[in-house]
């Protein structure tokens, strides 16, 4: 996922705040080249069935990229979900995503199409309300803690 990396590269080092989200959505905007590329990318790798292959609770899921690989010390996640909230976890040290609509006017966690930057010690329930649709999302060092509740 070379469009991944080169957006790992660009923010390496940066803390995970509100300047990153304003950074990723000016810079990578989700109606620009760089966000349409891996909507493709990440329909071609489901239709092709190499993306998301995992299942459960009704939301699918795959790790595309271990942390140390392309996207330097970010794994890189592709989840799809349609209406669903799923397992509630937290992030020791943040998690940057976006949002990519697949059907109806779906809403990541109340977020529409586009970046999310979510600080180190925060939780949730991820939540897709009004639709499906496809979440990529980098986390540092691949830290993430399911908390079971």
């Amino acid at each position: 996922m070379v469009q991944v990396a080169e957006i790992a590269s660009s923010i390496a080092g940066r803390p995970l705040d509100s300047d990153l989200q304003t950074f990723l959505r000016t810079t990578y905007p989700d109606h620009g080249p760089a966000f349409h590329d891996l909507e493709q990318l990440i329909a071609t790798g489901v239709a092709e069935g190499w993306l998301c292959q995992r299942e459960a609770g009704g939301i699918r899921f795959g790790r595309v990229v271990k942390p140390g690989g392309e996207a330097g010390r970010f794994s890189v996640d592709v989840v799809l979900m349609d209406d669903i909230r799923g397992p509630h976890h937290a992030h020791p040290q943040g998690e940057i995503g976006m949002i990519l609509p697949v059907e109806g006017a779906p809403m990541f966690d109340g977020h529409p199409r586009g970046w999310y930057v979510y600080p180190p010690g925060s939780d949730h329930w991820p939540t897709v309300s009004g639709g499906k649709a496809y979440v990529l999302y980098l986390l540092p060092e691949g830290a993430i803690e399911f908390t079971g509740r």
